[in-house]
């Protein structure tokens, strides 16, 4: 099974080398890994092309390309590598997050299953790491058993770097570009809404699967983000029911103080 991986860069010369590392090392064979760069003026690309180097002088079956070009963001990018993604299953990994294992994409390929139809989703766990990929706590909010578009209502309960995406069902949904910070949100739950569509089933790999960085686009921009999500799920879920979630997200979040 191809796996394609998505870096997007811009300007991350300070945090991309563990995320190349992190890709590199997978003893999964077929993976093809593009990274979409924004022009970077520091030296981001001078890593990339060591890493493109590197990979292409080890027989390890991996692909890396690259393409870097001014772009209008972080969405636009990612609908770049979209375009160009040719595995059966496509993730996206941002610079400064990894994959948590040397064998992290062997054991999302383990989980497709034996049935006849692929999975429109594989998705696993996710832990959050410092500067320094130390770790720092498991993500708060845990993937269920069962995932399915509506399981979004309850937030973002799997990670973008933990959600892998079937190909013939990512490609034709490109990301909402009107959105800054949570188009990925409304992203998956498209994807999962396709799937259902489709009467494809979900797959979760019961391992941690992806360490997020602390302190993202979403962390810092968090005020925007917060008010862009509450569209996204209005857009999907309906007001009404928009208004009741965010009303128990703060409930729970006196709780747990």
């Amino acid at each position: 099974m191809k796996i394609t991986i998505i870096t997007i860069t811009y300007n991350a010369a300070a945090v991309v080398r563990p995320t190349l590392d992190s890709v590199f090392r997978q003893a999964h064979n077929d993976v093809e890994h593009w990274i979409i760069d924004g022009a970077s003026t520091d030296d981001t690309l001078q890593i990339v092309e060591e890493y493109k180097r590197h990979d292409d002088s080890t027989e390890n079956g991996h692909e890396v390309k690259i393409l870097s070009e001014p772009d209008k963001g972080i969405y636009y990018a990612m609908n770049k590598g979209l375009e160009r993604a040719t595995g059966d299953y496509v993730l996206f990994l941002n610079a400064g997050d990894t994959l948590a294992s040397g064998n992290t994409l062997d054991e999302v390929c383990a989980s497709v299953g034996d049935g006849e139809k692929l999975p429109a989703v594989i998705y696993g766990d996710t832990d959050i790491v410092d500067a320094n990929h130390n770790f720092i706590r498991h993500r708060r909010l845990a993937p269920p058993e069962r995932l399915t578009w509506r399981s979004f209502r309850h937030g973002m309960l799997v990670c973008h770097q933990a959600f892998y995406a079937l190909r013939d069902i990512a490609k034709d949904i490109p990301y909402d570009t009107r959105y800054r910070h949570s188009a990925d949100v409304d992203w998956c739950i498209k994807v999962l809404k396709e799937g259902k569509r489709r009467r494809l089933p979900n797959r979760r790999v019961h391992a941690v699967v992806a360490d997020f960085l602390d302190g993202g686009d979403t962390t810092q921009n968090h005020r925007d983000s917060l008010k862009e999500r509450f569209d996204v799920m209005r857009h999907h879920y309906g007001l009404i029911t928009t208004v009741a979630m965010h009303a128990w997200f703060v409930v729970r979040g006196f709780i747990k103080k």
